[in-house]
């Protein structure tokens, strides 16, 4: 049985930033900084999913998926980070969990997709090895609240964007810019997945758990020593140092020494975040182009944009060939036993001409891709579901509103909901699948 389904985020869609209890979290934090987010955009409102989430259920049933990946806001169900759960934002998730039932669709729940509760990073965040505590006492309060009626579980997205994104570059949240907090920050998270695994598996043994990783595939102009070089430092930095450890017990070494920092393991750690996961969520959105450049840090390479390339909205290279390559390396290389694609999609410059959005370029990007991931299915990768990304257009983060990702296009204005031409093919895909 395949698993056809739609993603969001907690942070991206909910708004009711500041009611039923709701805690700031460090994005709340980072939106109020000058010049930190596009037109200086927040998420106070976002799709007002929080209040309209029985018209964006409806919206999934219409469009027939049969599981909807979404993610817990943490500051709504325990506002402090540790301690006292809130029972109104506990209510927000049984309604939401309920309704998705009631309409026939699984709830895939990611426990942390970047919203740390600012009463955490005032402890230090992920920078502070105590963060991935914290983040396992909340997992498993989340696993025996919810546990009777969710049965799969994500532990953490892309900690490769709240690692280096959001301590390294500081263009997202918490908006840190710096090497040696990037490797703690990125230990930290992948330690709280481990140690999130085994509390969900304390509560019971019939969750699946599994963690999602984002993948950039990269590629050089030339094949000179110095363009695989820069190939093998961006597939370390981007790929190799948060699969490693989750699958091989080690990060890269070629990294760790071109770093030339330490990473801070403690005893036992590896094991942990080793610990065998049921499967693996993966995010593909593009590949990148690279030239060695000695003088770039944190290591000699840089990303180029050669012309003549198809790109989407986000300026990200469409090349869906690689989605494929990607696939059979992964099973290939770390054994997985199951992958889930939990994001996959494009932003364009979308808009509502006579009451519809004719979105061609996502039709295309849609359909090229899911021609690639069963192609890489056909080829024996056991690949048990895809989530596209977005269901609805959203709050894209330190874009702010100005990136639309979504299969349904929302008048930010008067939060009207309009299915784009990309979410009927979505619809048509899998009614004939």
């Amino acid at each position: 049985m395949f698993t056809w389904g739609v993603s969001t985020s907690a942070y991206q869609i909910e708004g009711a930033a500041n009611e039923g209890g709701r805690a700031p979290s460090i994005w709340d934090t980072f939106s109020r900084i000058p010049g930190a987010v596009a037109n200086a955009d927040n998420g106070d409102v976002a799709c007002d999913h929080y209040h309209r989430y029985e018209e964006d259920l409806d919206l999934m049933k219409w469009l027939g998926v049969d599981a909807y990946h979404f993610s817990i806001a943490w500051p709504r169900v325990i506002p402090t980070a540790k301690g006292a759960l809130n029972k109104t934002g506990l209510d927000f998730y049984d309604r939401l969990i309920d309704g998705a039932l009631e309409r026939g669709i699984t709830p895939w729940p990611t426990l942390y997709h970047w919203d740390l509760p600012q009463a955490a990073q005032d402890k230090g965040g992920w920078n502070n090895r105590d963060c991935a505590y914290w983040f396992a006492e909340y997992a498993h309060a989340m696993g025996e609240k919810f546990g009777d009626r969710v049965k799969n579980w994500v532990t953490i997205n892309e900690p490769f964007c709240s690692a280096w994104l959001g301590h390294l570059y500081g263009v997202m949240a918490p908006g840190i810019k710096d090497l040696q907090i990037g490797i703690n920050a990125s230990h930290h998270l992948l330690l709280g997945h481990g140690l999130a695994v085994d509390a969900l598996r304390q509560v019971s043994s019939d969750f699946k758990v599994g963690v999602t990783l984002n993948f950039t595939p990269a590629i050089a102009l030339g094949d000179s020593a110095e363009d695989l070089l820069a190939i093998q430092y961006a597939d370390g930095f981007d790929n190799r140092w948060f699969a490693d450890p989750v699958f091989k017990a080690s990060y890269p070494k070629d990294i760790v020494e071109a770093f030339g920092k330490e990473v801070p393991i403690h005893p036992g750690d590896m094991e942990i975040i080793s610990r065998p996961v049921d499967f693996l969520g993966l995010n593909y959105y593009f590949r990148q182009t690279v030239q060695y450049d000695a003088q770039a840090k944190p290591l000699p390479y840089k990303v180029i944009n050669p012309p003549g390339v198809e790109r989407t909205g986000m300026g990200w290279e469409v090349h869906a060939e690689t989605f494929t390559k990607l696939l059979k390396y992964m099973h290939k290389e770390y054994g997985i036993k199951e992958f889930f694609i939990t994001e996959n999609g494009s932003a364009w410059d979308d808009k509502v001409v006579d009451g519809k959005v004719d979105d061609p370029n996502r039709v295309s990007y849609l359909e090229r891709h899911l021609d690639a991931m069963f192609q890489a299915k056909a080829e024996g990768v056991p690949i048990s579901g895809y989530f596209a990304w977005s269901l609805i257009d959203n709050f894209e983060w330190a874009y702010g509103y100005e990136k639309r990702f979504g299969l349904i296009h929302v008048d930010y204005q008067t939060q009207k909901r309009t299915p784009k031409s990309s979410a009927y093919y979505y619809r048509e895909r899998i009614k004939n699948s």
